[in-house]
């Protein structure tokens, strides 16, 4: 009798044991029940680049439920960003994401250490230390632009076989908002991606010196399609280019390629095709790595910088919005398919390459000559190129 007792006391201390073990795993896994997330939003969800960026917000809610409480600020200027930022940091957010350009955000995420902090790149950051709850990422925007310049091209190409325009009114158009390496690296691959269709194709550039301005935007694009630029893209934060190409004359035949998002409601008759980065892949995989407290670089897929992240079509952080089947010339689909299939194998140096000379519109004694190529992105989430081409880009002011 006495045998048979110590056999079940062993028996329910291993039981004890075992559930105590996968007790102890299911915690060291740290499958939290619930995690509040906040976004910062340097604009509104009217405008394209914020937009884009709250689909990352509703891609969260639909995976996570009600295991997540989600809170917003929008319209946070980035010297105004430390109240908003300390607001969500006291409402016990575990994780906060911001779009904007603010430097406020890594100087203070020291003083919140339980929470972490992460910020679409805004300067490289290759060789930086920063906190260690503090994290930088975004999409190499020049693969979605080079393949945007394909479809231009294309549609360039097709008015150029059927007599709309000479060989010699390749005109691309581009309504910048600073000159910063970010736009540069972007307007210089979706030209270059209209180059390799159309090999004769020139820029013209004006820049907004703001993100975000309507009116000025608009008449930029304008400008641009006076001076008979065919084709129009744009790196600003409204629907204004969109709308100049729409009611652009009948005698200016003129397209639009947009960035962040499509164009094709507001402009169903010029409106091409847009590129975006897509931000789901990155927030999505922070907010698990906090939710079973893993780092969150190590929950990533990409080219990993210390805490500093990008990656292009092969990780599904660049994508197109739909081609406009109704403008877009035929075998644009095919033609496009063809560079995206290369920048998903890993083959991104044919890009930055040609017989081209860059100048650094800061320091006229500093170029660079593309004909061995540049690697974007290749230490630093943030773009790097900041050369204007000569002869096939022209600033105009």
């Amino acid at each position: 009798m006495k045998r048979v007792y110590i056999i079940t006391v062993l028996t329910c201390l291993g039981i004890l044991v075992i559930f105590a073990c996968v007790f102890r795993l299911l915690n060291l896994t740290g499958a939290r029940e619930h995690l509040t997330v906040g976004f910062i939003y340097d604009n509104d969800e009217s405008t394209p680049y914020t937009y884009n960026f709250s689909l990352a917000k509703d891609a969260v809610e639909k995976k996570y439920g009600e295991k997540v409480d989600i809170l917003t600020c929008s319209n946070v200027l980035d010297e105004e960003m430390e109240e908003p930022l300390r607001e969500l940091a006291e409402q016990h957010c575990d994780i906060i994401f911001f779009n904007g350009y603010s430097e406020l955000v890594e100087k203070l995420a020291p003083e919140y250490p339980g929470i972490q902090f992460c910020q679409t790149s805004y300067k490289d950051m290759s060789d930086l230390v920063t906190p260690d709850n503090y994290h930088t990422f975004k999409g190499e925007a020049y693969q979605g632009r080079y393949v945007s310049g394909i479809a231009a091209g294309m549609k360039i190409k097709q008015m150029i076989s059927e007599g709309v325009i000479s060989k010699d009114n390749a005109l691309v158009g581009f309504v910048a908002a600073f000159p910063t390496s970010e736009v540069i690296s972007g307007y210089t691959a979706f030209l270059l991606g209209v180059r390799s269709i159309v090999p004769q194709a020139v820029m013209r550039v004006r820049y907004t010196h703001t993100w975000s301005s309507y009116p000025q935007e608009r008449t930029a694009a304008q400008k641009l399609i006076d001076e008979g630029c065919v084709m129009i893209s744009q790196h600003t934060d409204t629907i204004g280019p969109a709308i100049a190409c729409e009611e652009a004359p009948d005698d200016k035949p003129v397209y639009f390629v947009g960035y962040n998002q499509s164009m094709s409601e507001v402009a169903p008759g010029t409106s091409l095709i847009a590129s975006r980065i897509c931000w789901d892949p990155y927030v999505l995989a922070a907010v698990d790595a906090v939710m079973n407290n893993k780092d969150i670089e190590k929950n990533l897929r990409g080219k990993i910088h210390g805490s500093d992240v990008s990656s292009g079509f092969d990780n599904g952080w660049v994508e197109m919005d739909d081609l406009n089947l109704q403008v877009a010339a035929p075998e644009t689909q095919k033609a496009m398919d063809k560079a995206i299939s290369l920048f998903k194998s890993g083959y991104t140096d044919f890009v930055f390459k040609g017989n081209y000379t860059g100048v650094n519109p800061d320091d006229p004694s500093d170029t660079i000559d593309l004909k061995d190529g540049y690697l974007e992105n290749e230490n630093t989430s943030f773009p790097t190129f900041h050369y204007v081409l000569k002869d096939v880009i022209t600033i105009e002011e």
